[in-house]
């Protein structure tokens, strides 16, 4: 038997979708989709996003499905299977072929998609969004945090639907289900302790239980020693919360103790919804931003001088600080914004890289860095090409760029007199 083979948590993965315990609703919506593909009239979406945190039954409802409805499961982690090659060798074939066994069809799963790093797995997502177009069968991803800026093109192709963690009684009627079938006699203090410590997850609670109860018949609250505490993930819209809302500084400090917090992250998202949770009071914002601006500064000067020991009061600022303004008024709900400046910027990307490049052009013919390119000589071009279009197409012919590409990045609004003049020009001669 192999390792994996022998952890619980894949012994007692639910064999149908009654099994999978909580989110009903969620499971009821993934169910009504798969059965519009099994009914030979896929939906207008191809591909469905199961997100929430971990250990919420995202996987394991792909899993009894695939069971239960006798699928075939084409199963592939994609923060492991990063690059364009592996998953068109993995994925995209499978994807377009027929099925295997006599099977009724196919479920291609794409788990942790949000691990995919866009710079360093070069083509990933888009290998991604080629399988989704061309799969003939029902391709099912899932994530924890699906806001994340990488993922906006993806989330555009695929219905979502948001699993939210469990209940402690839920995760506590697995556990006690399982030492019966283990035949462990079990303290119900224990359970109760693990799954206080999961926070929800699932998979974690059933790792635990198995760690604990490995060699032993009976477990009893001294076998928790060796449990130390678990440090959860959450999305970014509950790390705001927790910040925002924190009754005491030392509550907001509580999420540097994440695993894998982008701080930088956090700093936008406190900018952008600050206002919203601290109004009516405009001391308490004021404090709030005061905080935060010392932050960015403390971040500014750690990235330009690399003192990294001015982090620890960076984070600081930008939790306990926020947390500590005056004149709060009290918790109200509030439906938190993603930042309007990260949509913008990704929103603009394009057109930002199009000039970019016309700049390197630019810095390239004139032997110059960058900077100087941008700051000194894309000045005086816009003016030739201002008035002189026909000039400016030649410029542009000798830089390598075509004409609308240099006009456009040096905001000159005259690409089809440019052109006509252009025209004429060549017709004259």
């Amino acid at each position: 038997m192999s390792a994996r083979a022998g952890l619980w948590v894949e012994k007692y993965r639910p064999k149908r979708i009654d099994d999978v315990v909580g989110n009903p609703e969620a499971r009821k919506a993934f169910v009504a989709w798969l059965n519009q593909w099994l009914a030979g009239n896929p939906p207008e979406k191809k591909a469905i996003l199961l997100y929430g945190p971990p250990g919420c039954g995202k996987t394991s409802l792909v899993h009894a499905a695939s069971n239960q409805l006798g699928l075939e499961l084409i199963e592939v982690n994609a923060s492991d299977v990063r690059s364009s090659e592996a998953l068109h060798r993995k994925v995209l074939r499978a994807a377009t072929e027929g099925t295997l066994m006599g099977a009724r069809g196919k479920i291609i799963l794409l788990d942790e998609v949000d691990g995919v790093n866009p710079r360093e797995d070069r083509g990933g997502l888009d290998a991604i969004l080629e399988i989704i177009r061309a799969s003939r069968y029902p391709v099912v991803l899932t994530a924890n945090d699906p806001w994340d800026p990488k993922l906006r093109e993806l989330r555009n192709y695929c219905e979502m639907i948001e699993f939210r963690k469990l209940g402690k009684r839920e995760v506590m009627k697995v556990l006690s289900d399982i030492c019966r079938r283990e035949g462990i006699e079990c303290d119900p203090a224990v359970i109760d302790a693990i799954a206080e410590n999961s926070e929800g997850d699932l998979r974690a609670a059933i790792n635990d239980l198995q760690a604990i109860a490995e060699g032993r018949k009976r477990i009893s609250l001294s076998d928790l020693e060796m449990l130390g505490y678990r440090a959860k993930q959450l999305n970014m819209f509950e790390v705001v919360r927790m910040v925002l809302a924190a009754k005491r500084p030392e509550a907001a400090r509580a999420v540097l103790s994440m695993p894998s917090l982008d701080y930088e992250m956090l700093m936008q998202w406190l900018n952008e919804n600050i206002p919203y949770q601290y109004l009516p009071s405009y001391v308490a914002v004021a404090d709030a931003y005061d905080a935060l601006s010392k932050a960015d500064i403390m971040l500014s000067r750690i990235k330009r001088r690399q003192a990294w020991t001015l982090l620890p009061y960076a984070l600081d600022l930008m939790t306990m600080g926020v947390a500590a303004a005056r004149e709060k008024p009290p918790f109200k709900f509030v439906k938190y914004s993603f930042p309007q400046k990260l949509r913008l910027l990704s929103s603009t990307k394009e057109s930002r890289e199009d000039r970019l490049r016309v700049m390197r052009a630019i810095a390239r013919a004139c032997h110059t860095s960058l900077s100087v390119a941008m700051l000194e000589v894309a000045p005086f071009l816009k003016i030739i090409c201002e008035h002189d279009p026909e000039r400016g197409s030649r410029i542009a012919e000798s830089l390598g760029v075509s004409a609308d590409a240099l006009f456009k990045a040096l905001g000159v609004e005259v690409r089809a007199k440019a052109t006509q003049t252009r025209s004429k020009s060549r017709q004259r001669a």
